[in-house]
């Protein structure tokens, strides 16, 4: 699938050494298709790393798509400069009056805190009531779906007694529903976090069909809508070394960290960690692409507004 983005996105010239084809605004015009519209708000604080982790999430289907990042202006990034922000970043104002094929809400480092205590929890709000009648289905991701799931149906989250940190095995439910097509029974994927959305509030809201589910991580995926709003708990867009990476950050800083869980050889930090996710993780977004965004939303996107 070709990704279109701007000319000089960084994170473009490292895509394409991996051998994913990225298509420019310029090749891009010249093609005789409508290319889907995904909006990505990114509230992560390296927000370079999560481009290039989502971009290659989405670089596996044939589908032509057209990404737009977002970010909150009630927060001041501190680990982004300014500049990349200004250059590659819109917001809500701008944006208001677009429609989006799909939107991707990701994580973010503030799930220690109550959601009303985020500086931008309000904004968050607004733009998961303006994407009800200008995007066709969105996805939430950790600290977003905990998010959706507490604004949408007023689940809110619990601390656990540990931070949940590593690579876990889920069990596939409704295996009808075909954004776990292709999915085996049992897969791996990664989680990072302090809190958790309860399952059994999860199970017992209507609202809502969980998809795939972990003993010990809780809920993994759950849908809603008929596809119109996704929730996964965990990260399945992370690469390789992203656990390390926070692992040796947190030991660096001092703080209580455990060696993640069935993600180094032996549990051995340092052994080189292994990839056990990665082809669930493209099936996952491939499959929401596919099923929820181009099957469903119609030709002549303005039409959104009018459904």
């Amino acid at each position: 699938m070709p990704i279109r983005t701007q000319s000089d996105l960084p994170a473009k010239e490292i895509l394409e050494n991996e051998n994913i084809f990225v298509m420019d605004e310029n090749r891009a015009m010249h093609q005789d298709i409508r290319p889907l519209q995904v909006l990505i708000l990114n509230n992560m604080p390296i927000k370079q790393d999560t481009e290039l982790q989502l971009l290659r999430a989405l670089s596996n289907t044939p589908l032509q798509i057209d990404v737009t990042f977002m970010n909150v202006q009630s927060h001041v990034s501190v680990n982004t400069p300014a500049s990349h922000l200004n250059k590659f970043y819109t917001s809500l104002h701008e944006i208001r009056d677009r429609y989006f094929d799909g939107m991707i809400v990701t994580g973010a480092p503030v799930e220690d805190i109550s959601f009303e205590e985020v500086d931008y929890w309000e904004e968050t709000c607004e733009i998961f009531d303006w994407a009800e009648t200008h995007v066709t289905s969105t996805l939430h991701i950790c600290w977003a779906a905990q998010a959706g799931f507490y604004h949408y149906y007023g689940i809110n989250k619990r601390l656990l007694p540990r931070k949940l940190f590593g690579i876990y095995e889920h069990k596939v439910a409704n295996r009808k529903i075909p954004l776990v097509r292709g999915f085996d029974d049992i897969f791996l994927a990664p989680h990072s976090r302090h809190t958790e959305t309860p399952a059994e509030a999860i199970h017992a809201c209507k609202e809502l069909t969980v998809l795939a589910e972990s003993e010990a991580a809780g809920v993994f995926l759950a849908i809603a809508e008929g596809g119109k709003k996704i929730f996964v708990t965990g990260h399945p867009e992370y690469d390789r070394y992203t656990l390390n990476n926070e692992y040796f950050r947190d030991l660096n800083k001092g703080l209580p960290i455990q060696v993640p869980y069935n993600y180094y050889p032996d549990d051995n930090p340092e052994n080189k960690p292994l990839l056990q996710w990665r082809s669930h993780s493209n099936n996952l977004y491939s499959n929401w692409l596919n099923y929820y965004v181009y099957q469903i939303t119609p030709y002549d996107i303005s039409e959104l507004g009018k459904q």
